[in-house]
């Protein structure tokens, strides 16, 4: 495939722009079916991806062993095997089935989303069928929809029975806590004895050969160039309380600290509603993005485990043991937003999701223009614009900094690896 050459955008450089999309985009030259829906207000994978969300946000419950990058790839694999199996434009996921081309292509995205999502979230069923009974009233009765309606169904089930023992709900094994300099530790305030997600490294990947297809070597040994660099970096930009980082990076630093991945469901449905995409379009589109972020979350995972590398308020308070002029420690040291995510460092979460969604936008849209704006997870009403997708990922992964949560290699290191998943998937997968 023709790469798209991308650079990295200093953050100063970010420009705003307008609320609402261009109307002058590219878009995919994909052919559109006669079953296909060209109602975005109501397109089903765009409905379901809103619920979806919905669901997560909702607290206490997401359980906190499996990742809600899971949830979403089982989704978005189930709806866009479901309409491919009607129209066979592009290679299956998973799972074809025999079918009538004129079976509702809308029907089987509503079956199939409401069939996994119900399986997926069993207490949230009778708001989900009230969601499948309203977007199924929009469609004529007959036999398209029955059968649009039986052929969602099957292929959820299909590729919930396919992941069933994939890993993802086993009991997470207990991480070893050493103590020793550079290795991950409980950390101030919360100082919660066990990180987070010890197992999903070892979950089977959706798409990908496996979580180690793109390695990484290991961080920046303790008394490099390079970690003195990235320690003063965030010791310096990403304190609570710190006055060397500018209001425009402390804002960065909050806005973006939320569940990275629920932000890049948000900026693929505003693509896919600024680029007006049929249903079929929809359900390919959202299928790369969750299945790349699924693959990228698990990959990074392997990384987390295999290096267990501490965060930077460990290092920052604890660098006295370390015995190095360079690194001068800060016994009270907190990051801007006060906790840090209970994993290891290295690599960088936000990064690898945002530049694996990023690439699958860029490549799905052939082009990285497209002006849009994001609202926060965790600062109601505040939003922030872009014009590229590429503004919005490198403005993501320098969040991490300007929050305290990440050294400047591990973004750096997530970005290699979400890049590489997801240009591995839109060059191999869905053609």
């Amino acid at each position: 495939m023709k790469r798209l050459l991308v650079l990295p955008l200093a953050v100063g450089a970010l420009a705003a722009c307008s609320d609402s999309p261009t109307s002058n985009l590219s878009k995919p030259s994909l052919a559109v079916s006669n079953a296909a829906s060209t109602a975005t207000a109501a397109n089903p994978v765009i409905q379901w991806s809103r619920e979806a969300l919905k669901i997560v946000r909702t607290p206490g419950v997401q359980s906190p062993t499996i990742h809600s990058t899971y949830e979403f790839a089982v989704l978005h694999a189930s709806i866009y095997d479901a309409v491919n199996s009607i129209s066979r434009r592009h290679q299956p996921y998973k799972v074809q089935l025999k079918v009538s081309p004129q079976a509702s292509q809308d029907a089987a995205a509503i079956s199939a989303g409401h069939e996994a999502l119900v399986n997926l979230y069993e207490d949230f069923r009778p708001e989900l069928d009230s969601v499948q009974q309203a977007l199924l009233a929009a469609i004529p009765d007959g036999k398209a929809k029955r059968e649009g309606v039986r052929l969602g169904r099957l292929v959820a089930d299909s590729i919930l029975a396919l992941r069933a023992n994939d890993g993802h709900d086993v009991t997470p094994p207990v991480f070893n806590v050493t103590g020793a300099p550079g290795t991950w530790q409980p950390m101030a305030p919360n100082f919660q004895q066990q990180p987070q997600f010890t197992h999903w490294g070892q979950v089977t990947p959706f798409v990908v050969k496996s979580a180690l297809q793109f390695p990484l070597g290991p961080p920046p040994a303790l008394n490099s160039a390079q970690f003195i660099k990235d320690f003063n970096e965030v010791k310096t930009l990403g304190k609570l309380g710190g006055t060397v980082a500018t209001p425009e990076q402390h804002l960065i630093g909050k806005f973006w600290n939320g569940s990275i991945q629920d932000y890049w469901q948000e900026i693929a449905q505003t693509a896919a509603i600024g680029h007006n995409l049929n249903t079929e379009e929809t359900a390919r589109l959202f299928a790369l993005v969750d299945l790349s972020l699924a693959d990228a979350v698990i990959t990074y995972f392997k990384t987390k485990y295999q290096y267990g590398f501490w965060r930077p308020i460990t290092a920052i308070r604890e660098a006295g043991v370390l015995h190095n002029p360079a690194l001068v420690p800060d016994t009270a040291w907190l990051p801007l937003v006060t906790k840090t995510t209970p994993d290891p460092s290295y690599s960088g979460a936000h990064a690898a999701d945002s530049w694996a969604s990023a690439e699958v936008l860029i490549n799905f849209f052939a082009t990285n223009n497209f002006s849009f704006t994001v609202t926060s997870e965790v600062m109601p009403g505040v939003t922030r614009s872009f014009t590229t997708f590429t503004d919005a990922a490198h403005e993501a992964a320098n969040s991490r900094i300007f929050a305290g949560q990440h050294y400047r290699t591990d973004e750096d290191a997530g970005h290699e690896q979400g890049f590489r998943v997801a240009d591995y998937i839109v060059d191999n997968f869905l053609r």
